[in-house]
Parts: structure tokens; sequence; C-alpha cells
């Protein structure tokens, strides 16, 4: 049943923390689902928020905090003692729980590990905190079943009974050898049907997709993406077993991914949110309104050199704005085409064939909207054949080199190892808008004759 949050349960939250009625708030959200206490917890002071994680069980607030907005969780985390905090991570993953820690800072860290009784859970929480949080070791989970590929079944079946305890949801169950380098996976309904005397190295699958545990998260992405894999287990580099990534941790990253590509191509060098301090916000958008802004000044400077063809035909004046908002859009629309097929891995051919293919679209496209252009310039503003002309070409000719800036400048950016999300945004609108202008009065001139 669909949850919905009203401002009647929200009020009546308020009053029973208010009136410490911590029976009746517990019966209020007992059968309400983690992700929508979250969405609870985001409607609440500060307080108010921390009191509901203190009160309610470990359990169902441990996945509260992960529904949470980071800079939500961030405050509440703030709230919380040091014990308190460990407790909430002795009910997570280990994923989910590193990703909690690596929010503290440094010295809190330490505290946070120090509360946490269970000693095996703390050194992977520790382990995980040493990966890049990007890549498989900062995306797997310890979580996970494995057996010995020496094992009998009836053997096999008690081992399994007990890891499972510590495991949310069994996805796979991974076979290894005597130093836990893995050997494939073993199939459930081949378990369940084989004698309980024979082996597992009898019956398992030897073939199983796998990830290094410092292959980038886009890497795994893309892995899980082709073969459909609900989880995907992680090796080190001498191929031993050390964890999994599950299907709900590779979605959280894309979408974190697609957030960040997002921010950067509208102008925003980092990731933040909307309630981040002013200050964090005018960090993250001043560079780029900076850059903007000189690139203003030199789409001014260009205008100024074509003063005098401005004064003797000054309908070229009204199309500026036409003209740089074309140069723009089509380069915006190029290379946001590009940003897919890198972020999908599907960019494939020679830049030749790209090239080519470019040019032909864009002409095709630049014919089609100077025609619309031209004609109805002529018949709706009354400019004569020779004016029309010249705004067509210069429309063909700017919608082509707009074209190739925003294919190629993503690609040689993704090369030279710099997130070609930079290239969108203000990036490819400022530099189209001055190539457009320039583009624009050069071909008026050649026409014009001024």
């Amino acid at each position: 049943m669909q949850f919905q949050l009203s401002d009647e349960l929200i009020q009546k939250i308020e009053v029973l923390i208010q009136q410490k009625n911590d029976k009746e708030l517990n019966l209020t959200l007992e059968d309400v689902h983690p992700a929508d206490i979250a969405e609870i917890i985001s409607e609440l002071d500060l307080d108010e928020a921390t009191y509901i994680i203190k009160l309610l069980d470990s359990v169902k607030t441990a996945e509260a905090l992960m529904e949470l907005e980071e800079g939500v969780r961030e405050r509440i985390l703030e709230n919380l003692s040091a014990k308190e905090i460990a407790e909430e991570l002795e009910e997570m993953d280990t994923d989910d729980a590193a990703d909690i820690i690596s929010e503290l800072s440094e010295e809190r860290q330490q505290k946070v590990i120090a509360q946490i009784i269970d000693e095996e859970h703390a050194d992977n929480i520790v382990e995980l905190l040493r990966y890049d949080e990007d890549s498989a070791g900062g995306l797997m989970a310890k979580e996970l079943v494995k057996v010995n590929e020496n094992w009998s079944v009836t053997g096999c079946m008690a081992e399994m009974r007990a890891q499972a305890e510590n495991v949310t949801r069994v996805h796979s169950i991974y076979v290894v050898d005597g130093k836990n380098k893995l050997k494939g996976r073993l199939s459930l309904k081949d378990l369940i049907t084989a004698p309980s005397d024979a082996h597992i190295q009898d019956i398992y699958i030897p073939k199983v997709d796998f990830v290094n545990v410092n292959a980038p998260g886009e890497e795994v992405a893309q892995i899980m993406q082709k073969y459909d894999l609900e989880a995907i287990p992680v090796v080190d580099e001498m191929n031993r077993l050390v964890g999994r990534i599950t299907i709900d941790d590779i979605v959280d990253f894309i979408k974190d991914e697609a957030e960040k590509d997002y921010q950067m191509a509208a102008g925003i060098s980092e990731d933040v949110e909307a309630d981040d301090s002013i200050w964090r916000l005018t960090r993250a958008r001043l560079p780029w309104l900076i850059l903007a802004l000189f690139g203003g000044f030199i789409s001014v400077t260009v205008l100024g050199t074509f003063d005098a063809a401005m004064q003797e035909h000054a309908a070229l004046f009204f199309f500026v704005p036409l003209i740089a908002a074309m140069a723009g859009n089509v380069g915006v629309q190029s290379s946001a085409i590009i940003l897919q097929g890198l972020a999908n891995n599907s960019l494939k051919g020679s830049l030749l064939k790209r090239l080519l293919k470019e040019i032909a679209l864009s002409l095709f496209n630049g014919v089609v909207l100077a025609i619309i252009l031209a004609v109805g310039g002529t018949f709706l503003l009354g400019f004569d054949w020779l004016f029309g002309i010249t705004i067509g070409i210069s429309l063909i000719s700017v919608i082509v080199i707009a074209s190739l800036i925003g294919t190629f400048v993503p690609i040689i950016l993704d090369k030279q190892g710099i997130d070609p999300a930079m290239a969108t945004g203000p990036f490819i609108t400022t530099s189209n808008d001055i190539c457009g202008i320039l583009i624009y009065f050069s071909i008026a001139k050649i026409i014009l004759g001024f």
C-alpha cells in the first residue's frame, strides 16, 4: 500500500513529540516504511528529527538514515553521540555503514568505530573506507554467501544458513577454493536437487562475471547493465573474493553520477543541494558565471569590430540574438548526444565517420531552418533577397560549426581524462555564441560588401 504523507500526520507527530508520548508515537510509525519515515523526518525540525531517530529501534532508523538527503543526514548525525551513531551502523550492511561514516570528520570516525561492538563489522567498514568511493571497492558490501568447492552438499547447507543471517538478500552463492579465490557460482536449484553426499566442485558453474576491486564504478554499471545482473562479485589483484555489489548500489551510483553531470552541464562545479550554505552554493556557481562573463565581453568585442557594418545594415543587429541562440542550442544538443554515448560506452566507429555524419546532419538541419528563416523574413519582415541569402548562409554555417564543436569537444576532453560533462552548458553555449557572431558578420561582410 502506498504511503501518503499528509499535513495532519506531520502535525500529529509533532504534537506527540512535544508531549513525549513515546508509546503513541511508536504505534503511529510502527507500520511505516523506513523510506516514508525518512520523508517524515525531512519535514521536521532538527530536534524533532533527532528525537525520532533516538526513539525508534535501530533497524528501522538505520534504513531511514540511508534514505535521507545527505544534507539532512549530516545535520542529524551532528546531533547524535558517537555511541548512538555506532548503534545505527551495526544494523547496516557494511557498504551503507561506510557511506555514512565517510561523511564524518576523521576524528569522529575513529570515535564511532571504537564504539562498534562487532569487531568484524568494524574491521570491514574500515577496509571499505580505504577504497575510492566511486570504485568497485567503495561500492561493494562485505556481506555475501560463499561456499568452498571441497564442501559436501550437506555441509554446505549448514554453512550457508550461518552466513545468510548477516545477509539482507541472497542474490548469488559464490564458490571459492581453499585460498578464497573465486572459482564460480552455485545454482540454488542444483544445490537442492544434488545428492547429499555430492561435493560442490561437482555441481558449481565455473562461468561467473566479476570485477576487480579497483574498477571504476562506470565499468561496474556497464557490466551489470549488459548482462542484467542483480549482483556481481568483487575480487582483489590475486582473484580472492572480497565482496559483492548489488543492483541497488549501482542504481544509487548511476543516479548520483547523473546528478553530478546535470549540475556540471548547468555550470555548477561542485555537488551541491538547495539547502547548502550560501557560500558553498556561490563557490559552486561563480566559476562558470565568471567564464560566461568573459565570454560575454569577447562577444561584445567581436560586435564592436563590426560597428560600421551595423550602421550601414542596421537589420543585421536584430538577428544577432537569433544566430547566437541557434549556435548555443545546436552545440548543447550535439554534446548531450555524445555525452550519452560516452556514458553508455556506445560511441563506436572512427572520428572521420562521425565527422562526416555530423556535417551531413547539421547541413540538413541548417538548410531546413535557413529556408524557413529566409522565406519567413522575406514575406513577414520585407527584407530583400540578398539579405535573406546572407541570413540563410550564416545560419547554415553557424549550425555546422556549432554542431562540430558540440560533438568533438566532449570526445577530446574524455580522451584527456577530463569529465566530458564540462563541455556542455556555459562552456559550449559561450564558445558557440562567440563563433556564431563572428561567422555571421564575416559572411555578411562578404555578401553585402561593407
